[in-house]
């Protein structure tokens, strides 16, 4: 017997669990912390999470969740800090009245009046949280996908010195059981401690095993791993990466390193539309 795997939710319907997930949370949550509530809420499989959103570095799911947290912050429900940082504006939403069509219809009535509507997406089609978010997002994953394994070793090394790692050395070296290099992370300026990465372009997903193979080329060099991919984990990968009793290792997927790259100005700019406004009451002070 032939069994379809389940479509992934869409947008509207993630409405009301990212909700859910923000009340669970205490109120508040980063994006990483709602999609593990949501996931959880909607036990969704691997074979929806593991579904990559066109040439993007997001999942399908990551990305129709982008769309439900504008709907919502438009709406009135949700804000969010510089720090990404998302929360509710109430602790008295009661989700069971939340009614997503009506969400729908007030954000699109909304984008009409401020003269900002662009060509949506039904409740049935594909979604991104605002068209320069996407093209951005997609053209850094591009950039990442076609450097060369050195470069990007290269740029891992530049990311973990910008990020406050000192003695950061590419080694890449054939039958280093996939190691690709090595660093110190400094806490504090105190405490410092040895760490060992894998650079991992494409756009998959990284598998348990393939966390496993890590580790083992680890074994007896270093309590602490980062692996940083352009892809995705599986669910099994990040269980693997945290499991009791194994040397831990960080995990870096495609979406958390274009938003770094971000954070540091590496390779991407940030223009900022100066505003000015004439304070005509000033000037009867005078």
């Amino acid at each position: 017997m032939n069994h379809s795997a389940p479509p992934v939710p869409t947008f509207d319907a993630l409405l009301v669990p990212t909700v859910q997930a923000l009340q669970t949370l205490g109120g508040s949550g980063t994006i990483e912390e709602i999609y593990e509530q949501v996931i959880q809420l909607l036990n969704l499989p691997d074979q929806i999470l593991e579904i990559i959103h066109g040439n993007t570095s997001q999942s399908e799911v990551e990305y129709r969740l982008a769309w439900s947290r504008t709907y919502l912050k438009k709406y009135g429900l949700l804000e969010n800090s510089a720090r990404g940082v998302w929360s509710l504006t109430s602790t008295t939403i009661n989700p069971d009245n939340l009614d997503p069509r009506e969400v729908v219809r007030f954000v699109r009535e909304l984008d009409k009046k401020n003269k900002a509507s662009i060509d949506l997406p039904n409740q049935s089609t594909e979604t991104t949280e605002n068209l320069d978010e996407s093209t951005w997002h997609q053209q850094l994953h591009e950039i990442l996908l076609s450097l060369d394994p050195a470069a990007f070793e290269r740029l891992a090394q530049r990311l973990l010195r910008e990020s406050g790692f000192i003695q950061v050395q590419v080694t890449g070296k054939s039958g280093d059981g996939g190691i690709d290099g090595v660093g110190i992370a400094r806490i504090n300026g105190f405490l410092s401690f040895h760490v060992l990465f894998q650079c991992k372009r494409y756009q998959g997903s990284v598998t348990a095993s393939q966390i496993r193979d890590f580790r083992g080329a680890m074994q007896g060099r270093t309590d602490k791993g980062l692996m940083i991919t352009t892809g995705t984990f599986t669910r099994d990968a990040i269980k693997e990466a945290t499991r009791d009793g194994a040397p831990p290792i960080d995990l870096i997927d495609g979406e958390q390193l274009v938003q770094r790259l971000k954070e540091l100005g590496l390779g991407v700019k940030i223009n900022l539309i100066e505003s000015v406004d004439v304070d005509a009451e000033w000037f009867t002070k005078i």
